[in-house]
């Protein structure tokens, strides 16, 4: 019984052989071809290093600023290969400017008391090279020619616990994440 089930097992591998050897064999011919293979292919590979300037705004909203600036930086260094550097060094400028701060109250209590509140916070962006080209033309409804207009809400339960503060932040990471997002090369 051992010796049949030995004589049959080379003929099987042979017969796998090629469906085992075929990844590897394709792989570096699409390579070759301008493909790209894992998380670093969704970025340029023209661009290494971006400049974050403070995000401009008013200055009534200035600590929203800084906050806005790091949450982007930290997005940049986490999901893409890129390295934020100082602006002498980068290859590339990314302008952000919060335009509009928006909150309205959506939902009222019988003793006329705030139950939620929706905000929306509503930036600018523009991502340009040393020579002042753009990077990206961005595929969302423009703000004017050159830059892209990016929008996040959260709504706010003051009865649950919720307040500004985590609104804001929350706002403030989904605009980061589609801003990074934004900067992925397109297909």
């Amino acid at each position: 019984m051992q010796l049949l089930s030995m004589q049959l097992l080379p003929k099987r591998f042979l017969l796998l052989l090629p469906l085992l050897l075929l990844p590897g064999l394709l792989l570096p011919g699409c390579i070759g071809l301008g493909y790209q293979v894992g998380a670093q292919s969704l970025f340029g590979q023209d661009v290494r290093t971006v400049h974050v300037p403070i995000v401009e705004a008013d200055p009534t909203r200035r600590h929203l600023a800084e906050r806005l600036t790091e949450a982007i930086c930290k997005q940049i260094e986490a999901r893409s290969p890129y390295k934020v550097v100082g602006r002498p060094t980068a290859d590339s400028v990314l302008e952000v400017r919060i335009v509009e701060k928006r909150e309205q109250v959506s939902l009222v209590s019988p003793f006329n008391d705030p139950r939620q509140i929706t905000g929306d916070l509503i930036v600018q962006v523009r991502w340009r090279d040393r020579r002042d080209r753009d990077l990206r033309e961005f595929d969302i409804p423009l703000w004017n020619e050159r830059t892209a207009r990016v929008t996040a809400s959260d709504s706010m339960v003051p009865e649950f616990g919720h307040s500004v503060l985590t609104s804001e932040q929350r706002q403030i990471d989904r605009i980061a994440a589609q801003i990074v997002g934004m900067m992925e090369s397109p297909w």
